[in-house]
């Protein structure tokens, strides 16, 4: 129980800084109106790192059904863990989405831009292009579970390690982000997708479903496949 309150609440929190961060720049009359894709990505890193940090030695701080799936595909996950990592992930980023809209709520309705809104809760590519859109997805999970995987061992001081992913994070946003928005995790896309879908969010337009399943698909592909190259290497 207390590993899916971890990832609930972890999960919970990671939506409410990351969403939070793109709401504060692109929904109209916040104080970081306009302040660009360099405050996005910080805000994004930092968001992961914190609840990182504060749950890493409770649950592992997965966060993401991918890397769930990536470790139990190289048995460094109990599969029999993996239903309730999923469940408490996709709860939890649920949960931090409805808590972003709270936060923002003046500012929905001060907003025109109906794929702004969304953008807030969910990923979306700059160029629609299936194929170019999953390679994305594939690549940023890619790199952010070998990553991992490779950062787990090095030997350093207690606390690196993740410092150490958040600089992962913040680095595959600056360098892969623009395509895609790099979603790189299914929970923090679909929950808040769902989210978007029930909210009563004011001029909200459609929840763009018919890209919804290459955030969920291709990260799950691509951390399966990085586990499986690392074991390979290593």
């Amino acid at each position: 129980m207390s590993h899916f309150l971890a990832e609930i609440i972890g999960t919970m929190i990671l939506i409410i800084l990351g969403d939070g961060v793109v709401a504060n720049v692109v929904l109209k009359k916040t104080k970081g109106e306009n302040s660009g894709w360099i405050v996005i990505t910080t805000g994004w890193a930092f968001a992961v790192m914190i609840p990182a940090f504060i749950f890493g030695g409770i649950s592992g701080a997965h966060f993401n059904p991918a890397l769930t799936l990536g470790l139990a595909a190289i048995g460094k996950f109990a599969w029999a863990e993996v239903p309730i990592y999923i469940a408490g992930q996709f709860i939890g980023a649920f949960l931090g989405a409805v808590v972003v809209w709270l936060h923002y709520l003046p500012h929905w309705a001060a907003t025109e831009d109906k794929g702004a809104k969304l953008a807030v809760f969910s990923t979306g590519p700059a160029i629609r292009n299936t194929f170019a859109n999953c390679m994305s997805e594939f690549i940023g999970t890619f790199i952010l579970v070998f990553g991992i995987l490779g950062l787990g061992e090095v030997s350093v001081a207690p606390g690196i390690g993740t410092l150490a992913v958040g600089f992962l994070i913040w680095v595959i946003g600056l360098s892969l982000g623009g395509t895609t928005g790099y979603a790189i995790n299914p929970a923090r896309d679909l929950g808040p997708r769902i989210a978007h879908a029930v909210l009563p969010i004011a001029g909200k337009g459609d929840s763009d479903w018919g890209y919804a399943w290459i955030p969920v698909v291709a990260p799950i592909l691509g951390a399966i496949v990085a586990a499986l190259t690392f074991v390979a290497i290593f």
